[in-house]
């Protein structure tokens, strides 16, 4: 089939049936063709056998004379709908245009397949439909109030000689617009208008079916909506021959002019203000024109807010049709006249301030004698605003007690004064403020230090409430009119101006109490003048020239100005040289003495002299600091470090001024031998697992000592890297006592330390590892005994770094695994040799017989 396919034109399946003087439309469509997408189409008419030309679409001179005029004027045309469809447009169609159409389409195809035109008959009937208004009059005018309810009726028949359904909408007009309301469809099916749905589900718009044809429209529960111009709009349906249904015709008449007269709902104030204690007073009324017999029910509501809904909203009273109120005791709700009602509030309270309007319904009665609500109106909300009865008080602050210096009592009392007015129902409380004065001209808002609530119960601010909780800030109630605030240690950070807000609350109906009066204070300054904290620190050298091994002495005296009965902390600071390797920053803290003279002490390491310092409190300001047994290595500028400490708040002591004593001087002069150290290795480079050897040499200048003159401290560091940018490892150490002490390694390899001669030390490490690698260098501590027969430490040598490379033994890290290669391979190798003549000897042996030739000479050839 799909090698069958060809141009196809379609046309609507006729009998197409019309009514006389109506607008025909035939369209005409054409598919599966070649060529240009958009074809060409030409319509001809046939009343019996032949056809006439009507038009075309690409030939102008196509057209029959007999519809020349009727084609100029345009009774005839073509509208284009796209490429491939058209329609054929016959305006107020006649008995005579009766007959057969046939549409076809010239061939753009590369071969002929498929139709090229097609017909449909066109059937014109006499219009036989007619619809018309009520028989009393055809358009009237209704005046109605909101709630009513009304009926209109049309009358539409139709004489046609064909079976067609007539399909009947009530319409309304808003502007200019028709608007569908309620429909009987050609199908016998209901239909309501877009805003009707609901409106017909209940019941209050309804269309019924009447003798002679007549079509009611009843509309309960009229609205201001259902105002405006009804109409009745009747079409003329019939079912085409492909089972389809077909509009033919439509006929409208306009039956009423609808107008509704709005019921409103009015409070007749507008925004009220009354003073506490006072009676409010608002009348709602009623807007309408009934003047039959009819019932309101009023009920007034309050709200905080204008925009709650009725749900949200507290309901005061209420009044139903038969005019019983509902029960309250300051509230009452009277019927004034026939529209008007009363709501009065006596005894109002600030509670009452908020939003009040009323919600009125009408009632009217039924003939059965029941009561049927017809509208319901709630008036806009208007504002009532309740003034408190504000007491008549000033306040007044000043300082009582005010600092001298930091870490002074603050005391502040805020005090009401000239108060009238103030009744068993007034209460008072304070808000304590802070603002911090600047000197330029920028506001600066109060920062909240703590407030008190109707209860009197304490709420403090973010900025005072650790303080208030350390009990550093009281807040206290001294006397019915006097508020105090005490900062028990005031700090500079609390310097700048207080005001204080005494609040009045007035209780209210249900014992609650709400702040009706605010009132501030004027501001009090508090500060103190404060000049710079100073702090001199002179050091002393009690004894101007020692030796070696005797006690050093040096006393700090401390002065200073502006600082409330201070306290000193000192600490004793040495400088050492730097050729000094004990301590690379220079400066050595050695022993401290706090402001509760607790002594301490700080980096002194020297396990043999832990008593050889002391430092004591000679007076407030004076302070001693003796070093005994002073060896060479003590040599440096010795210094006071001096911290003033002032009272603070809680006992506690704040540090106020630091200050750093003149240096005093150790230097012995000696004429003792000169030390070096060097660091020598035979080879700089071996192989993993060889040993390393690492020769720590001492030199001597100068006055020659004896051996047991002199004794060394060694200690061995590795830096592993080769530009020594990384901190160095202590590998090993070896004490004056011979005491070798080794840090933790990780790796397999391992290290001895020993003293080979008096002033040679070798470092070894055995079954070296890649991880070995980098600059080594020893540093040496000489101890020398004096005459006196002490020992006297000298200064720390350093020798310069070496660095050792750790290389890989190709040869040794491949020989055992290319023995035992080789092995194996040989030991698999005899064995398969092995197996392999045993199978040949036991497994695969054959005897085979051999058959014996019978030996022939050969015949000469004189013979043959």
């Amino acid at each position: 089939l799909a090698f069958c396919r060809g141009r196809i034109v379609r046309v609507p399946k006729g009998p197409l049936i019309r009514v006389m003087g109506t607008e025909v439309v035939i369209p005409c469509s054409v598919s599966d063709y070649d060529g240009p997408s958009e074809q060409n189409f030409d319509w001809e008419f046939s009343r019996e056998t032949d056809f006439m030309r009507i038009v075309s679409t690409w030939d102008s001179t196509f057209t029959s004379e007999e519809y020349q005029k009727r084609v100029g004027r345009g009774d005839i045309k073509l509208r284009r709908s796209s490429n491939d469809a058209v329609e054929l447009v016959i305006r107020n169609i006649q008995p005579a245009d009766q007959g057969r159409y046939k549409c076809s389409t010239p061939s753009t195809d590369a071969t002929v397949q498929g139709n090229y035109d097609a017909e449909v008959q066109v059937k014109v009937i006499s219009d036989g439909l007619s619809v018309s208004g009520s028989k009393a009059r055809s358009s009237s005018s209704l005046r109605l109030s909101e709630g009513d309810s009304f009926r209109l009726r049309c009358s539409a028949i139709t004489t046609s000689p064909e079976h067609t359904h007539l399909h009947v909408t009530w319409q309304i007009k808003s502007g200019s617009t028709w608007w569908d309301i309620l429909s009987l469809t050609h199908e016998g099916k209901f239909q309501p208008g877009p805003g009707y749905e609901e409106r017909y589900r209940n019941g209050d718009i309804r269309l019924d079916t009447g003798a002679n044809d007549t079509y009611r429209l009843s509309v309960s529960q009229a609205s201001s909506v259902d105002a405006g111009a009804y109409r009745c709009l009747v079409s003329e349906w019939v079912r085409g021959a492909d089972g389809s249904w077909q509009k033919i015709q439509e006929k409208s008449v306009e039956i009423a002019s609808v107008s509704i007269q709005r019921t409103d709902v009015v409070i007749s104030t507008s925004n009220v203000s009354v003073t506490e204690r006072d009676s409010l007073d608002l009348t709602c009324n009623i807007t309408t024109d009934r003047s039959g017999i009819f019932q309101a029910e009023v009920m007034w509501y309050f709200s905080s807010s204008p925009d709650e809904t009725l749900s949200d909203a507290q309901l005061l009273l209420s009044m139903d049709r038969d005019s019983v109120v509902s029960d309250s005791t300051l509230i009452s709700l009277s019927h004034v006249d026939r529209n008007s009602y009363r709501l009065l509030v006596r005894d109002v309270d600030v509670e009452d301030s908020g939003y009040y309007f009323c919600e009125a319904a009408i009632w009217v009665p039924l003939h059965n004698g029941s009561w049927h609500k017809v509208v319901e109106r709630t008036s806009v909300p208007v504002s009532v605003v309740v003034t408190a009865l504000e007491p008549d008080y000033e306040v007044f602050l000043n300082a009582s007690k005010t600092p001298k210096f930091s870490d002074d009592p603050t005391e502040l009392s805020c005090r009401i004064t000239n108060a009238q007015d103030t009744e068993a129902n007034i209460r008072f409380t304070v808000s304590w403020y802070y603002k911090q004065r600047l000197r330029s001209d920028d506001v600066v808002t109060g920062e909240l230090l703590a407030t008190m609530d109707a209860d009197w119960t304490l709420l403090p601010g973010d900025r005072s409430r650790e303080r208030i909780q350390n009990g550093e800030i009281i807040f206290s109630k001294s006397s019915a009119d006097t508020f105090t605030l005490r900062i028990q240690w005031t700090s500079e950070s609390d310097r700048g101006d207080y005001f204080c807000v005494i609040s009045a609350w007035s209780r209210h109906r249900n014992n609650s109490w709400v702040k009706s009066k605010d009132v501030t204070s004027a501001s009090v300054n508090i500060f103190w003048a404060t000049q710079d904290y100073t702090l001199t620190v002179e050091a002393v050298k009690l004894k101007p020239f020692f030796v070696a091994g005797h006690t050093f002495e040096m006393t700090c005296k401390v002065s200073s100005k502006n600082i409330k009965t201070p306290r000193y902390s000192v600490l004793i600071t040495a400088e050492k040289p730097l050729t000094d390797q004990s301590n690379p920053n220079g400066t050595t803290r050695i022993i401290s003495l706090n402001q509760d003279s607790v002594v301490r002490l700080e980096d002194w390491t020297d396990q043999t002299r832990v008593d050889g310092v002391v430092l004591e409190k000679v007076q407030e300001n004076e302070f001693r600091y003796r070093m005994y047994q002073t060896q060479i290595s003590d040599a440096g500028l010795y210094r006071c470090v001096v911290t003033a400490w002032s009272p603070g708040g809680g006992g506690m002591w704040r540090e106020a001024v630091n200050g750093l004593s003149n240096p005093i001087q150790i230097d012995f002069q000696t004429s003792g031998p000169v030390f070096n150290v060097s660091v020598h290795s035979d080879s700089l480079t071996i192989y993993q697992g060889e040993v390393a050897d690492l020769l720590c040499i001492v030199t001597m200048e100068g006055m020659a000592l004896e051996p047991d003159d002199m004794s060394f401290d060694v200690s061995w560091f590795a830096v592993r890297s080769f530009a020594l940018d990384r901190e160095p490892i202590l590998l090993a150490s070896l004490d004056r006592r011979g005491i070798v002490t080794q840090s933790r390694r990780n790796g397999s390899s391992d290290l001895s330390l020993e003293r080979i001669s008096p002033l040679e030390f070798r470092l070894r490490v055995h079954g070296c590892e890649d991880h070995d690698f980098g600059n080594h260098y020893c540093v040496v501590t000489p101890w020398v005994r004096s005459a006196t027969g002490v020992w006297q430490r000298e200064p720390d040598i350093k020798a310069k770094p070496i660095f050792l490379s750790v290389k890989m033994d190709v040869l040794n890290a491949f020989k055992y695994p290319l023995l035992i290669g080789i092995g194996l391979a040989t030991v698999i190798g005899l064995l398969s040799c092995l197996i392999g003549y045993c199978s040949s000897r036991w497994c695969c042996k054959k005897e085979v017989q051999e058959t014996r030739r019978e030996r022939r000479r050969l015949m000469s050839m004189e013979m043959d």
